[in-house]
Order: structure tokens, then C-alpha cells, then sequence
């Protein structure tokens, strides 16, 4: 219901903006609020065509459009030319659902619980395309780190864009493989449990309410993430914040909202395997498609974006977060400690964040 009610943010911001010339941060605080509802809208239609589909192409076509979004919003940012918020926004994404998501789920899922359990193996994968990703996105910021002391400037920033070129092609046919798998082996690892708790599945959407609600919450996450980008440096003044900031715990929580939401209320159902299937598979998706995507679209459009993470922060937020989802899963349980602990390291790294410059 309250996704609902937040809907009338649409035009509501894009009237501060159009009509009454509120100033930058009006338009930015009601804008990146809107996209919340939009994003929920987006996975719910999604989720209606995952039900006609089957359990299996069900949960991929939740893990790849759960972040549609998040995916728009970074292409406006990048439009506008600040690559490296769009990088922020990456690491907040990866960093935000597998600590804040996970987390919070965890501590809600186990209020009244003395512990909750998930198969071993489903969360096995998942750290495994984990930890092949948190290698991937380390090893430009490396190789950038090597190469600075031996090519010259213009020849070190020309061999980073061919590296991390060269990388968000091997981790889109990472991802791309993954879907093989997921189709033809193991069904069963992404399938999105809609029956699990035994409860009547809900009367689906005709197709064409669907597709209408799809093509509609993407149109207007289009339109607000473009007041988004455009207030995004006034906003980060006024609020005496950095860009980098804003990007890695502003614009990623907004970008993920709707599936912490969903993780929390699958917590509550005892519905652990799912939890982990939203956001660490989310993190996963961020990280071998999303990312990827960016590089790509950035090169063909002129404005080139990297692989390499300047900020040593971002690298151990990464690290961090692989070690913490490995020592999470390896048990096949949870208990509300975990979760806690799992949100302390979020917190930390947020202080960290903030007094970046």
C-alpha cells in the first residue's frame, strides 16, 4: 500500500520541477523517492510474467530485471558525465544488498526465532559468481595500480579502458553462462519459490496489464532519474555531502529499496533460501551484468567509464562484503547476531563514505 501512496511523488516532482522552480534539492528529494514506488511496480510486473513463465525462468527474469532501475538511473549519471558516481553507485549496490539488505532481512526473519535455515547448496553458488566477481572488479584497480608507475598518464588511462573493456566481456559471458546453468542443470538454484510457505498464489495479471506496467515504470524511472542526474551536484552542495557519497548510499539504497522490502517480508515468511536468492543474487547481477553493461554502453556513447575503483575504500567495501556473505552462507543458517553484525559493517564503511571529499 505505502508503494502506492508514494506513486503521487511522480507528479508531485515533476511539478517542483517543471511549474513551481523549487530549486535543485526539492526536485532531487522527491525524484529519487519516486523511483522507489517505480522500481516495486517494475518487479511486480515482472514477477506476474514470471508466474505465466515457470519457477525457473520465474527467478531469472526476477534476478535480471530487479535491477532495471538502478540500471537507469547510472545511465543518466553517466550522461551527465560524472563516471565516477556511477561507479559509487556500484559499489553502494553491492555493498547495500548484501550488508543492509541481508542484513536487515536477517534481524527481521529472526525475531521470535532462535535460528533459520536455507539449502547450502543454492548459497554455495551464490558465494562462488561472489567471489569470480569481487576478483573481476579488483584486478583493474590493480592493474591501473602497476601500470601508473610505468606508462605514462594518457598511456595508462588508454590500457585501463581496453582492460576493463575486455573484463565486462568476459563477466557478461560469466553472467550469460550462469543463465545456461541456471536453464539446463540446475533449475533449481534461481527458481523463485512463490509457493514455498504452502500459501495460494495470488490471480495473475493479464499479460498485456503487465507489459503496460512494465513499459510505463520504466518510461517515468527514465524521466526521473533524468531530474536525478541533473540535480545531483547542486543537491551534494546544498546538502554539504560529496557526489561520491550520494552515489554509494543515496542513489544505491534508492536503486534497491523495493528488494529490501521484498527480502525483509520473505525473512518474515521463513523463506531463507529466497532471501539470499534477492540479495546476494542481486549483488551478483550488479556486479556481472550491471557494471558490465555500463562499460559497454559508456564506450559507444563517447563518455568512457572503467573498471578501476580509485577509492581504496570501495575495494575493501568489495572484499569485505565477498568474506562476509562466504562466512554468512557456509553454515546454512542465520541467527538475528549475524544480521546484526552483518549491519554493523555496513554502518562502519558509511562513516567511512561520508568523510570521503
Amino acid at each position: 500500500m505505502i508503494f502506492t501512496w508514494l506513486l503521487l511523488l511522480i507528479p508531485i516532482s515533476l511539478g517542483m520541477h517543471y511549474f513551481l522552480g523549487l530549486g535543485p534539492l526539492w526536485t532531487f528529494a522527491t525524484a529519487i523517492v519516486a523511483i522507489v514506488p517505480l522500481a516495486e511496480w517494475i518487479g511486480r510486473a515482472t514477477e506476474q510474467l514470471a508466474h505465466r513463465a515457470g519457477p525457473a525462468i520465474g527467478g531469472l527474469l526476477n534476478v535480471s530485471f530487479g535491477n532495471a532501475a538502478e540500471l537507469i538511473l547510472a545511465l543518466f549519471v553517466l550522461i551527465s558525465g560524472k563516471p565516477n558516481v556511477v561507479k559509487a553507485q556500484i559499489t553502494g549496490s553491492i555493498v547495500g544488498n548484501s550488508l543492509l539488505g541481508l542484513g536487515l532481512a536477517i534481524v527481521v526473519g529472526s525475531w521470535g526465532r532462535e535460528r533459520q535455515t536455507f539449502k547450502r547448496e543454492r548459497a554455495g553458488l551464490l558465494s562462488s559468481l561472489l567471489i569470480l566477481a569481487m576478483i573481476a572488479l579488483l584486478l583493474p584497480a590493480l592493474f591501473d595500480y602497476t601500470e601508473r608507475g610505468l606508462a605514462a598518464p594518457s598511456d595508462a588511462r588508454r590500457l585501463d579502458e581496453r582492460l576493463s573493456l575486455g573484463v565486462a566481456v568476459v563477466l557478461i559471458l560469466a553472467y550469460v553462462a550462469n543463465l545456461i546453468s541456471t536453464l539446463c542443470t540446475h533449475r533449481d538454484v534461481f527458481a523463485f519459490p512463490t509457493e514455498e510457505n504452502g500459501a495460494p498464489r495470488e490471480q495473475s495479471w493479464p499479460i498485456w496489464q503487465s507489459l503496460a506496467v512494465l513499459v510505463a515504470g520504466t518510461a517515468f524511472t527514465a524521466w526521473e532519474a533524468e531530474l536525478v542526474s541533473g540535480a545531483l551536484e547542486k543537491s551534494a552542495a546544498a546538502l554539504g555531502l560529496s557526489e561520491f557519497f550520494l552515489g554509494v548510499i543515496v542513489l544505491a539504497i534508492v536503486g534497491n529499496a523495493a528488494e529490501y522490502v521484498a527480502a525483509i517480508y520473505f525473512a518474515r515468511k521463513n523463506q531463507m533460501g529466497l532471501v539470499l536468492s534477492i540479495t546476494v543474487g542481486s549483488t551478483i547481477q550488479v556486479a556481472l551484468l550491471l557494471a558490465p553493461l555500463l562499460v559497454l554502453i559508456s564506450h559507444f556513447m563517447g563518455k568512457p567509464m572503467n573498471l578501476v575503483f580509485a577509492n581504496p575504500l570501495e575495494l575493501i567495501a568489495i572484499a569485505g562484503v565477498t568474506f562476509a556473505v562466504n562466512a554468512i552462507a557456509a553454515d546454512g543458517e542465520t541467527t538475528w547476531f549475524e544480521g546484526v553484525l552483518l549491519l554493523a559493517v555496513y554502518v562502519v564503511l558509511s562513516m567511512a563514505f561520508y568523510l570521503v571529499k
